[in-house]
C-alpha cells in the first residue's frame, strides 16, 4: 500500500519520514474497518516499528486489555507528532487509566512523551462523556504549568487541550479562560501565544452559541 512519493510531502508536515512508507491514514483507517478489534495484532504492529503501522495499532488494538506498562512503553517509542495524536485519540483516551497517564506524562521532559500528556487530556475532553467536569477542572493547573514549555510540539498541544477542555461545557469555559488569562500573565514567551490562542476561540461567537445551546 505504501507510495513513496508521499514521503516528502509528509515531511513537509513535520512527520518523521525514517520508518514510514507512505499510507495515508485514510487508508489505514479503512483498512483497520476491515479487521476485528485484535490486542496481539496491534502488538505486533507496534512492534515492527513502521510508521503507519503503528497508527494503524492505535486502530485495531483493544483499550479494555491495554495496560499501563504497555501505554508506558508505547509512549516511550514516540517520536513524531502524528503518531502520538494517533495513539491518544484512537485508543489512550478510551482506556481506564487516561487521565493519571496524562498527568503523569504532562510533566516529562522528553517532547513527544510530554506532548501524548496534553494531546491525551484533549481527545479526553472531546471522547470521555462519561467523566466529569471536575476532572478536566483539576487538569487545568497543569496546563498552566506546561505552558512555560516553549518546544513548538509541546506548546501546541498544551493550547489544544486547554480549548479542548474549555469547549466541554460552560462551566469549564469560564475556567479555561480564567487559565488563559492568568498564562498571558506570566514571563514566558509561550505561556503569552498559548492565551492568545485559546482566548481567540473559547471567547468566540461560535463557541459561545454552541454552550448555550447545550
Amino acid at each position: 500500500m505504501g507510495d513513496a512519493s508521499r514521503l516528502e510531502g509528509m515531511a513537509r508536515f513535520g512527520i518523521r519520514t525514517d520508518s514510514a512508507v507512505g499510507v495515508t491514514l485514510t487508508e489505514l483507517r479503512r483498512l483497520a474497518r476491515g479487521l476485528r478489534p485484535d490486542h496481539e495484532l496491534a502488538a505486533a504492529l507496534w512492534a515492527s516499528g513502521i510508521h503507519e503501522a503503528r497508527i494503524l495499532a492505535s486502530l485495531v488494538d483493544e483499550p479494555a486489555r491495554v495496560s499501563e506498562a504497555q501505554m508506558d512503553a508505547w509512549v516511550a517509542d514516540l517520536d513524531s507528532w502524528d503518531v502520538c495524536d494517533a495513539v491518544c485519540g484512537n485508543l489512550f483516551d478510551r482506556t481506564t487509566f487516561a487521565l493519571d497517564k496524562a498527568v503523569e506524562w504532562s510533566t516529562r521532559e522528553p517532547e513527544f512523551e510530554k506532548r501524548a500528556g496534553f494531546a491525551l487530556m484533549a481527545w479526553a475532553a472531546v471522547h470521555r462523556k462519561d467523566l466529569p467536569d471536575a476532572a478536566f477542572a483539576s487538569l487545568l493547573p497543569l496546563i498552566r504549568e506546561g505552558s512555560t514549555d516553549d518546544r513548538n510540539y509541546v506548546k501546541k498541544a498544551v493550547s489544544w487541550a486547554l480549548r479542548q477542555i474549555g469547549k466541554r461545557s460552560a462551566g469549564l469555559n469560564t475556567k479555561a479562560i480564567r487559565t488563559a488569562e492568568q498564562m498571558g500573565r506570566l514571563d514566558a514567551r509561550s505561556s503569552r501565544w498559548i492565551a492568545r490562542d485559546a482566548l481567540r476561540e473559547l471567547r468566540s461567537d461560535a463557541v459561545q452559541a454552541r454552550l448555550r445551546s447545550r
